[in-house]
């Protein structure tokens, strides 16, 4: 670690729990972030600026004047790039020894096994189920952490998906890959803009915990917020033995 590094870091350093060790396993790791919106802005910026080493984001979507309300990597002289790039400049701005990879794609099976497999930790910030579930199977299939994050209105949720814990469910536990509902979008429904951000700070809290090698992770529980009382509430989640995604993948 460099002078300025220590500098830089120093804050983090100082913490018994992280250290110079911990710091030194986030500058050496790789998170992978799906969506680079309203959860993806806050987990992306917090990432970058902790000194996590390499960042790939990934988001196929434009800035639009509609998102400003509260995705927060974003600005008014950005409507139109891809917001994947335009994360990748606002780290760039505060961090810039970060090594960010912008993706401006769909998160599709093909490209998540690619993907998934080379990271350390996969954040999902993405606002759709199907992609959800593609990203929960590959991180299933690679053995990797995923910290999976959901907001709409004034609700929230979130949790860690582990599979190399053998009491751990993977999303497809919790949310089946069958199940039959009514999706909602934040271009119909609306979204409290803090939302997205305490969400979103919380995400990137786990995956710098799950990297630094900190504290117990969100594994097996499922928090979820009602912003209208700033009311939490958590619930715990076992494996399912008959999970389409994950069953047996523990042996």
């Amino acid at each position: 670690m460099t002078d300025d590094q220590l500098l830089r870091y120093s804050r983090h350093i100082l913490l018994d729990e992280i250290g110079v060790d911990g710091q030194q396993r986030l500058l050496d790791a790789h998170a992978l972030v799906i969506g680079a919106g309203g959860l993806g802005s806050p987990v992306t910026l917090y990432l970058g600026t902790a000194g996590v080493g390499r960042l790939t984001i990934v988001d196929h979507d434009t800035v639009d004047v509609t998102n400003l309300q509260r995705q927060i990597a974003h600005d008014l002289a950005r409507v139109g790039l891809p917001k994947a790039e335009s994360a990748k400049r606002s780290i760039a701005a505060i961090n810039p020894d970060v090594a960010v990879t912008a993706l401006v794609q769909r998160a599709d099976a093909a490209a998540l096994d690619a993907l998934v497999r080379d990271a350390d930790v996969v954040l999902d910030c993405s606002d759709n189920f199907a992609t959800r579930q593609a990203v929960n199977a590959a991180c299933v299939a690679h053995r990797k952490p995923l910290v999976a994050g959901a907001a709409i209105g004034f609700d929230g949720q979130l949790s860690v998906y582990d599979v190399r814990d053998a009491a751990s469910p993977c999303y497809a536990c919790v949310f089946p890959p069958d199940a039959t509902f009514e999706e909602v979008r934040c271009a119909t429904m609306g979204v409290f803009a803090p939302l997205v951000g305490i969400v979103g700070s919380v995400q990137a809290a786990e995956a710098l915990k799950l990297l630094a090698g900190v504290g117990r992770s969100l594994a097996g529980r499922l928090q979820m917020l009602d912003a209208r009382t700033m009311e939490w509430t958590e619930i715990r989640m076992p494996r399912q033995p008959q999970c389409p995604v994950c069953a047996g993948r523990d042996r």
